[in-house]
């Protein structure tokens, strides 16, 4: 089997969605090329043809930072997809066989004692540990349950989603910072390949190669109980927890928003039913 080439396809998906025009180019008549043609971007970028071609082929893996930084100005990259770019070159040795992973005591404490919907998710999107106010504003937010599959693959948590159009490129892109250039992880490889199977979406939006930053934002729920919920979400590293993301839901002090949420406060809750943990096993 050959190996991977996360790069050239990185490359060569940004080349294709790349607009003539933001690239400073005048197009005349009809081109059969999506985006930019190879020779464009080389000389865009400074650098010949058989250069570029190499990239994209797989067949050179190690350019230089000044390429590749130069590759992301003729792409129009803001910072985190350039970072993402200049990962993909760097050589990494092989990664070690993972242990289950371990929410750090003090996180968990802090999701019994917070009064907001909190869980922690690995790298991969797997729900690690939630607490019971997360589960009640989504049942897929729960220990085991990975967040990339069910927001493409369950129905009812599709239905959450009035923006799912958004939800899901926001989230794709978000994947890809995640997982970074360890796209040939076996578990990355069999998530991809079973969504890309069953989800046309997915497919399409993981072709794009779109990477977006860790950040918090706005977002939409359609509760079925709580009706429409206005929130934000912060999302948090965890430090040296090997990706681990603390991520928290909160809405405008004094919103309809915020008082649907304290409905979903119960005073007779105790930390054995409020949080629970994910077993996942040896990774």
């Amino acid at each position: 089997m050959s190996r991977p080439n996360a790069l050239g396809e990185y490359l060569r998906a940004r080349r294709e969605l790349t607009d003539p025009a933001d690239a400073g180019l005048t197009v005349v008549g009809v081109r059969r090329t999506p985006g930019l043609r190879r020779e464009e971007v080389a000389t865009l970028a400074g650098i010949s043809a058989d250069y570029y071609l190499r990239l994209e082929q797989g067949r050179d893996r190690n350019p230089s930072p000044q390429v590749l930084e130069a590759l992301a100005r003729v792409f129009r990259l803001d910072t985190a997809a350039t970072e993402h770019l200049l990962s993909l070159s760097t050589a990494r040795p092989a990664s070690p066989r993972r242990r289950r992973e371990a929410v750090p005591a003090g996180i968990r404490q802090l999701l019994d004692a917070i009064n907001l919907p909190a869980f922690v998710e690995s790298r991969m999107f797997d729900v690690l540990v939630a607490n019971r106010l997360a589960t009640a504003v989504s049942p897929n937010i729960r220990p085991g349950v990975n967040r990339l599959r069910s927001l493409f693959l369950d129905p009812i948590e599709k239905e959450l989603y009035p923006d799912w159009d958004q939800a899901v490129r926001g989230m794709v892109a978000g994947f890809r910072a995640s997982v970074g250039s360890d796209v040939d992880d076996p578990r990355i490889v069999q998530l991809v390949g079973e969504l890309s199977l069953a989800s046309d979406t997915f497919r399409r939006l993981w072709a794009r190669h779109d990477v977006t930053a860790l950040a918090g934002g706005s977002m939409r729920l359609r509760h079925p109980r709580l009706g429409m919920l206005e929130l934000r979400r912060e999302k948090l590293p965890i430090s040296d927890s090997g990706g681990q993301i603390l991520a928290i839901y909160h809405a405008e002090p004094g919103s309809r928003t915020a008082r649907a949420l304290e409905s979903l406060v119960s005073p007779t809750a105790t930390g054995a039913d409020r949080t629970s943990e994910a077993d996942t096993g040896t990774r």
